[in-house]
């Protein structure tokens, strides 16, 4: 974690101050700049857990944070043993930039309040990021959903987190989610979620990687190859400048020959096939997970434009159609067919083509990448019912 100090301003600093009010302080606005209000708020808070009260943020002082970030305290059973203590409220961050760092905390938040959930590693990224999966469910329906393999596109990462929550809370209370029971889905399916495709990529889009860090120098060199494209909000690609939903083995070759007639021919911030299909990391973990599982039904979650994709080269496994047409029902969402420039290489389009299962990209909401984080409780209303009916035999 970073050390700030009184006068950094950034993401981290958002983090700070968030965890400070969480923790009970008063840190002032979530505005990302270190202030005195901010810094009293943290002499306050490293005062009363006897950390040298100096008003900067150094390593204890994130480790004393940590428990505001996973949304669980820690205290001594009977035995002598650590046991997580929920802390309100919820652990899903719904007014906070997403980032390597806070999926990471999330994803253990929700493991320590929610014991049935399995995170494991899948994978890492070209800086060496982990990518993790996370499973409920005990069900034969095997179905998979990835989030953000486009970095512009990371606000799928905390919508799908979010029906991760309220379906694990609904489960826990006996309660339901999408009008269904979380029992009876938790018994039919089995969910593995990968929240976060591409971590290097949000973390530059966010804030995570600032001005001066390798990572991001490299990618604003990249982008100056295409100066109609602003940066950083405009790049989708991978930290080496590669689209990973164009890097799968499904009409790659196809998918290179569009891209370099449109002008992309080199590494930069979309649109750019590789050299290789599964030549990115984050492609190839993707692709070993997707393997290994053998999902039944595969969803893809991007934005925007609210629409659903469920065919490659007009083929598509028997019951597409008339799932597509309930997440449709459920969502508002037109079933649409993709349109022949973007309709190779991509994680539905490898799906469908070589494991002959059902396949869907959910271009979830409308306007322009990246849609502002008050979409979010709108994004959610519209796709809750697509994620239950993806888990409904």
């Amino acid at each position: 974690m970073q050390t700030l100090r009184f006068g950094d301003k950034g993401l981290f600093v958002q983090y700070l101050q968030t965890a400070l009010l969480r923790a009970g302080e008063e840190p002032g606005e979530i505005d990302g700049i270190f202030g005195r209000r901010t810094e009293n708020a943290l002499m306050r808070f490293q005062d009363a857990r006897g950390i040298r009260a100096d008003g900067i943020a150094d390593r204890l002082t994130w480790a004393s944070l940590y428990p505001y970030f996973v949304g669980s305290t820690f205290r001594a059973n009977g035995a002598g043993e650590p046991v997580a203590v929920p802390l309100d409220p919820g652990v899903v961050f719904t007014d906070l930039p997403y980032s390597s760092f806070l999926t990471a905390c999330v994803l253990e938040g929700l493991t320590l309040r929610y014991p049935f959930l399995a995170k494991f590693p899948i994978g890492r990224s070209v800086s060496g990021r982990r990518i993790e999966a996370i499973r409920i469910g005990a069900g034969a329906l095997r179905v998979g959903i990835n989030a953000a393999h486009h970095a512009n596109e990371w606000i799928t990462t905390p919508l799908t987190l979010l029906f991760l929550e309220r379906y694990a809370k609904a489960l826990s209370e006996n309660g339901a989610i999408g009008g269904v029971s979380a029992r009876t889905l938790y018994e039919r399916s089995t969910l593995t979620l990968v929240p976060l495709v591409n971590p290097d990529g949000v973390d530059l889009v966010t804030g995570a990687l600032s001005e001066g860090d390798s990572f991001y120098e490299s990618a604003r060199a990249l982008s100056a190859f295409y100066p109609g494209i602003p940066f950083p909000s405009g790049w989708k690609a991978n930290i080496s400048g590669v689209d990973l939903n164009l890097g799968y083995p499904a009409g790659w070759e196809n998918a290179r020959a569009i891209k370099f007639a449109q002008g992309f021919t080199r590494p930069g911030p979309r649109d750019y096939v590789g050299t290789r299909p599964l030549e990115a990391p984050e492609d190839r973990a993707v692709y070993d997970l997707t393997n290994r599982e053998r999902f039944d039904r595969a969803l893809a979650y991007h934005t925007q434009g609210g629409e659903i994709y469920w065919e490659y080269r007009g083929y598509a496994p028997q019951g597409s159609y008339a799932l597509a047409q309930r997440f449709a029902a459920a969502s508002g969402y037109a079933v649409a067919n993709v349109p022949y420039d973007s309709g190779f290489a991509g994680y539905k389009d490898w799906v469908i083509d070589a494991l002959r299962a059902n396949a869907f990209t959910v271009e979830a909401g409308r306007g322009t990448n990246p849609l502002p984080l008050s979409d979010l409780e709108s994004l959610y209303a519209e796709n809750e019912g697509i994620f239950a009916a993806a888990l409904t035999p």
